[in-house]
């Protein structure tokens, strides 16, 4: 059954997340997909959480809150929301290897650093080996726009989120319902999960 990682280096949930997918690694195959979050956005016609005023302050201080109970050193980027293209398409050019997006995490989540431009990624793409000019190729672009459109073939309308076989699990605080999910596969076949999984909507808003 295949397990594949969507995540998004914008989202300090993600970074989060990662240090527990990280240790899943150490059981079991799990194949990271770098996608444009913002993207996957617009195509549900939806905000991301950084977009709205009010909530946005309260998830900064929710992820500081996770981070400092988790044990998670975590310095936010000069600025939030941020252009995360550059990072991505390195990561890509990198390989999406447990070992780039370590190095890329650290960057921006870690020490707090810019990862919006080329220029202020270059210690990062030194560290792995990356040619600038790698971010700028059709290559990197077309593999990025590439694993955002499975994303969302897959059904995928967040990040970060871990797909076990058809089955997406949304989120860093979700991870136990997935590794259970994963060991127990009858989980989400009671009755009561197929009933929810039905749920007739009540009513729309216009």
């Amino acid at each position: 059954m295949r397990v594949a990682w969507y995540f998004d280096f914008i989202s300090p949930f993600a970074y989060l997340h990662w240090q527990k997918v990280r240790g899943l690694m150490a059981e079991r195959a799990v194949e990271p997909v770098p996608v444009l979050f913002a993207a996957i956005l617009n195509a549900h016609g939806q905000k991301g959480p950084a977009e709205i005023p009010g909530k946005r302050e309260f998830t900064y201080r929710h992820v500081l809150w996770q981070a400092r109970r988790e044990g998670i050193p975590l310095r936010a980027p000069p600025a939030h929301p941020f252009n995360p293209i550059p990072a991505l398409r390195l990561c890509i050019a990198a390989g999406s290897t447990p070992e780039t997006i370590d190095a890329i995490y650290e960057w921006i989540w870690a020490q707090g650093q810019a990862g919006d431009t080329a220029q202020a990624l270059e210690p990062v793409m030194r560290r792995l080996g990356v040619a600038p000019e790698s971010l700028a190729s059709d290559a990197v672009k077309n593999a990025l726009r590439a694993n955002t459109d499975a994303a969302l073939a897959a059904g995928v309308f967040g990040v970060p989120t871990l797909a076990v076989g058809d089955t997406l699990f949304w989120g860093n605080d979700v991870h136990d319902f997935a590794l259970e999910a994963i060991a127990d596969p009858a989980l989400l076949d009671d009755p009561e999960m197929r009933r929810v999984e039905r749920l007739p909507v009540g009513v729309r808003r216009i």
